[in-house]
């Protein structure tokens, strides 16, 4: 049968980029980051001075042109890595810098439309899984199975700052609470394209859920869409 498309939605650190990407790698399936792009233009814009709030940001629009996104393998070969003007920035984007950042810039009317055009363009063949935030009610509302993550602020920002600790950023859980539910206000209000459940979206709560059990409950959803499709076929 034809690949499917499958779209991940969902508040911050639940998980979404680790189900996708594993879900896209069993079925051998494209998986692309979308929160690594918007990841990716704030480092860019914070990176060159580009932020600027009196001016609603207007450096950084003026700049989009001048930044080039794509997804690469890495050199482990094991997964793909968001690569921003030719430079491997997987590491850079995932700073709590750019943390406290990147909702106020996925916000921008301008930066939405570039990357959206560029997020249908990947997903448009289908066999892909995509996460983000409104890739089910935007990106891909045309996606066979669409899912909606969520967990409890507290259990997210444990993981996040988790997360942090391993790779060696000193932060503190406070900080890092902070950043989850501010992020949580800013994505759920935004005016252009907020973060929402989709109607026909399958809601997934997995604060009391491993990874394993996550992710064989997703596979489950997956293999009843398929099998669906496969029987409406004959």
């Amino acid at each position: 049968m034809p690949p499917i498309s499958i779209a991940i939605d969902g508040y911050s650190s639940t998980g979404k980029s680790t189900l996708a990407r594993r879900l896209a790698r069993d079925l051998g399936y494209i998986y692309i980051d979308s929160g690594a792009m918007y990841r990716a233009v704030t480092y860019y814009a914070l990176s060159n001075g580009l932020l600027d709030e009196e001016s609603a940001h207007k450096p950084l629009l003026d700049s989009l042109d001048h930044i080039d996104l794509e997804f690469r393998k890495a050199a482990d070969g094991q997964q793909a890595h968001i690569f921003l003007n030719c430079r491997d920035v997987e590491r850079e984007i995932r700073t709590l810098e750019v943390s406290r950042y990147v909702s106020p810039v996925a916000a921008l009317g301008p930066v939405r439309k570039k990357l959206v055009a560029l997020q249908r363009g990947m997903g448009q063949r289908g066999g892909v899984v995509m996460d983000g935030r409104d890739i089910g009610t935007v990106v891909l509302p045309d996606a066979e199975l669409k899912i909606f993550m969520t967990a409890s602020p507290e259990i997210r920002a444990e993981r996040r700052y988790d997360e942090l600790r391993a790779r060696g950023d000193q932060v503190s859980y406070a900080e890092v609470l902070e950043n989850v539910r501010q992020r949580d206000h800013l994505d759920s209000t935004r005016e252009i394209s907020p973060l929402q459940q989709a109607e026909d979206a399958l809601v997934v709560d997995n604060s009391q859920m491993t990874l394993e059990e996550q992710y064989g409950y997703v596979r489950e959803l997956v293999n009843q869409v398929m099998a669906g499709i496969k029987k409406g076929r004959h």
